[in-house]
């Protein structure tokens, strides 16, 4: 069953710039689904435009629809779409630099009845340790990997049913980021949380989820399941680094024509 569902969407900015060129694509219930592309592919702004947060950006849905659990959710504003089970971790994590741990923890659970704050801490707890064992210090101070933690604890105490993660792994060393994307996919086998990851790391959110669409200026270029791209030679040579002979290959020495032409042909 697909909880979520993007279909034909368009988004302008400023009432000129069009972002997203009739984009389509779907998060099945209880799934991981990858959302992969390069910077300025237009990945956040598909996360905004589920998540309502386009018109503080002055960007808006001009056409086709977000259909969320069988109800389209475009007009929806930000706080309905949380109190509905959607919640966004935003690029560069967004935490509240001058609150404690538990201080953020609690605003997440702030669409949450007070009785359930208790039970959501230490449920964040348990998928992240170090939180609790910094839960008085001042959030400002932690590293980039514990923010991280901290942002997606701070969605998870508002007991989400869809979770939409824009880029975790950025800024984070490469072991950081293993045991990050091993929290996700505990969260979501074990809450059975629906994910729509965001990331230009294909390597490490291919090794999570079980769909993927690569975005390219605007449009889906390409879908399928996780596996399949893998293994797929133009997703090797162009999100992988890997040269049809297994070589390390640079992205930057394959002409764009070139590029398009694979996509499109």
């Amino acid at each position: 069953m697909e909880l979520l569902q993007v279909e034909n969407v368009e988004v302008v900015y400023n009432d000129v710039v069009l972002v997203l060129k009739g984009l389509s694509l779907a998060a099945e219930e209880g799934k991981i689904t990858a959302l992969l592309g390069a910077n300025g592919a237009g990945k956040s702004t598909t996360l905004k435009a589920i998540s309502g947060l386009l018109e503080s950006e002055d960007g808006e849905v001009t056409d086709g629809a977000v259909v969320y659990d069988g109800t389209p959710i475009n007009k929806w504003a930000p706080e309905k779409v949380v109190r509905e089970g959607i919640f966004q971790v935003m690029e560069g994590r967004r935490i509240f630099e001058d609150l404690t741990v538990e201080e953020n923890l609690r605003c997440g659970a702030y669409t949450r009845p007070r009785g359930e704050y208790a039970a959501g801490v230490e449920r964040v707890y348990e998928y992240f340790p170090r939180l609790k064992e910094r839960r008085k210090q001042v959030a400002g101070y932690m590293s980039g990997g514990e923010q991280q933690m901290l942002a997606i604890g701070r969605a998870l105490m508002a007991k989400p049913r869809l979770l939409l993660l824009d880029e975790p792994s950025l800024g984070l060393a490469p072991l950081l980021v293993e045991e990050i994307f091993g929290i996700v996919r505990r969260i979501n086998a074990e809450e059975g949380v629906t994910v729509l990851l965001v990331e230009q790391n294909a390597r490490a959110a291919l090794g999570i989820a079980e769909m993927a669409y690569i975005m390219e200026n605007g449009r889906i270029v390409m879908d399928g399941k996780s596996e399949d791209l893998l293994n797929n030679p133009d997703v090797q040579e162009f999100y992988l680094g890997m040269g049809h002979g297994g070589e390390k290959r640079s992205f930057r020495d394959v002409k764009h024509y070139r590029r398009r032409k694979r996509w499109l042909g």
